[in-house]
């Protein structure tokens, strides 16, 4: 687990010009990207937990995270997967409501969250990149709550879509979640997912190359599925 003194240190690394990890920050091109430090975590380390202070923003550079909370009865709630290009972390308060992992080794951009306050009060171009941000963080989440008043295969076939859409690749979608994750963020059980999975490629929808490779065979029948 990185601590948030770990944190601060690389920031303050960055702030001072150097690099924590090798990278030439300021080639990048995004204002965020130019104020942040590029730290490496390992599969299943924690980025932050729920609680702890709310310092910083975090974009995914490589890899994928997922951010979740242990209910009162010990059951984890997924409530989305951060894959690159993806900033996380937003909180209204001052402490994290969320935990945040690393799925499969990362690397995640750590960007000091009132240093970017700071310049979105007198920079027009952070200001509207914040706000973008904010707004695609608030459509991802009501997308979220409209997909858990569906069916169980409604669940399935949305998400599967949704992946699809967000990482390219043709008709095939690698997922670097497991299914045990899927089923932490559809609040389904896993047997559902493998389930619904296994009838989907009976029915000639999908295929299953692996257990993190899925082809989907035909997505406009995928989608009057779900509608």
């Amino acid at each position: 687990m990185l601590t948030q003194q770990t944190l601060r240190t690389a920031s303050q690394a960055h702030s001072s010009g150097r690099s924590t990890s090798g990278v030439n920050i300021r080639s990048l091109s995004s204002p965020f990207e130019m104020m942040g430090a590029p730290i490496p975590f390992g599969r299943n380390v924690e980025i932050y937990g729920e609680k702890e202070p709310a310092e910083f923003l975090y974009k995914v550079i490589g890899g994928a995270v997922r951010t979740y909370k242990i209910l009162a009865d010990g059951r984890r709630q997924i409530q989305a997967f951060h894959l690159p290009g993806d900033v996380f972390g937003f909180e209204l308060e001052n402490e994290h409501t969320l935990s945040a992992e690393a799925i499969i080794d990362s690397r995640v951009l750590i960007l000091k969250r009132s240093t970017i306050e700071t310049l979105a009060a007198r920079d027009h171009e952070v200001a509207h990149e914040l706000w973008a941000l904010t707004a695609r963080e608030l459509q991802r989440v009501q997308r979220h709550v409209t997909l858990l008043i569906k069916t169980a295969q409604e669940r399935v076939i949305t998400f599967l879509l949704e992946m699809a859409d967000r990482t390219p690749s043709g008709n095939g979608v690698q997922l670097p979640m497991s299914r045990q994750d899927i089923a932490d963020y559809l609040g389904v059980t896993i047997e559902t997912v493998s389930r619904t999975l296994s009838s989907l490629e009976m029915a000639s929808a999908i295929e299953l190359p692996t257990s993190r490779r899925i082809i989907l065979r035909d997505q406009t029948a995928l989608s009057r599925l779900c509608n």
